[in-house]
């Protein structure tokens, strides 16, 4: 029986017609009642073990069940192991460090030359407002709301810091502007 078995499985691959004809081909009326009764046999045999195992096989996935609900696992919180377990090994990559290295380093030099142009602004405003130009502008201004101070008849002719003297400026334009009566300082505090 084994002599023909052998036969019956060659190793070598079918090929055009020959596959047609096994597709077609009636192996049982080659085999003999005994074999049919033992492949028979062998078949019922193997339907049988599968069934033992799927039966074994969901058994064994309810006790898994019933023990992860007794330790308090539940599909939440596998998926998040799973997401951490799989952030972890992502992060232990050499693909993910060197970029991380990479965008670090970008980041430090973007933050320097952030920092660079900062500074550099603050200095140009700094040299400006110390630049002849931009004081003989504040002297000029200066000037200007001392000359209208005295027209107006304010009674600071100190001078002030620029802030001080744009404002008295601006005050002084405002009542320039309105045709009513002038008011002291003390009235215009107590409005």
């Amino acid at each position: 029986m084994e002599a023909q078995a052998q036969g019956l499985l060659e190793t070598e691959p079918l090929q055009g017609r020959d596959g047609d004809a096994v597709g077609s081909a009636d192996f049982s009326s080659m085999l003999s009642e005994e074999e049919k009764e033992e492949l028979k046999a062998e078949l019922v045999q193997l339907e049988d073990e599968i069934t033992t195992l799927r039966q074994v096989l969901s058994a064994k996935e309810r006790h898994l069940v019933e023990i992860k609900q007794k330790l308090g696992m539940n599909l939440m919180n596998e998926l998040k192991q799973n997401f951490s377990r799989s952030w972890h090994d992502m992060q232990t990559t050499t693909a993910y460090k060197k970029t991380h290295e990479t965008l670090s380093q970008a980041g430090q030099k973007a933050t320097a030359a952030f920092n660079n142009v900062g500074t550099a602004i603050s200095k140009k405003f700094g040299d400006m407002r110390n630049s002849s130009t931009f004081k003989s502008f504040e002297e000029r201004v200066e000037t200007t709301v001392a000359s209208l101070k005295t027209k107006v008849g304010g009674t600071n002719h100190g001078g002030g810091s620029f802030e001080e003297v744009l404002n008295s400026t601006a005050h002084a334009s405002s009542q320039n502007a309105s045709a009513g009566p002038r008011q002291t300082k003390d009235e215009e505090l107590q409005c």
